[in-house]
């Protein structure tokens, strides 16, 4: 009787890791590494990401250091529609220092919170101001939004690549 307990148990806990490590491999991040003009997927949406040149902001919002511009055409390839909002992007410098888009209406085309509808492609700009240097790699990460519960990240080359 304690054999069958015994066998029980290791069974049960074999079936519990399998079980685990299923669910890890399926919610685990998906890293997308691109250059800079390439396309990417992240969850329903195809970005194409370019830096745009960099410069010292407008009249109303001053940069502490510079802005560094990116260009972001995003295209809904699924049949609903999804949002993309400037907290999905991030700028990050060879020293990994995370930076955070700036909203400042530098033009229309400025990013804050967008509804792409299917099949539509759109064209956006945002910035981040970082102590920029020309001899340095910098790279843009896309996360997708709640909404869009994808498990890939896109990691975007956009200088010295």
């Amino acid at each position: 009787m304690a054999r069958i307990g015994i066998i029980v148990v290791i069974g049960a806990i074999i079936i519990s890791m399998a079980v685990a490590m299923y669910m890890y491999t399926q919610y685990q991040t998906n890293f997308i590494i691109v250059k800079a003009g390439e396309s990417v997927i992240v969850g329903p949406v195809e970005y194409t990401i370019t830096f745009d040149g960099t410069h010292k902001g407008n009249e109303k919002t001053i940069p502490v250091d510079t802005f560094v511009k990116i260009r972001i055409g995003a295209k809904n390839i699924t049949d609903e529609k999804t949002r993309i909002s400037r907290s999905q992007f991030y700028l990050i410098d060879e020293k990994q220092q995370k930076y955070q888009p700036v909203y400042g209406k530098f033009s229309t085309e400025d990013l804050s919170d967008v509804w792409l509808e299917p099949n539509k492609p759109t064209t956006l700009t945002t910035q981040f101001d970082i102590p920029y240097d020309e001899q340095k790699q910098y790279k843009v990460i896309i996360r997708p939004s709640k909404q869009q519960s994808s498990v890939d990240v896109a990691l975007i080359c956009i200088t010295k690549c």
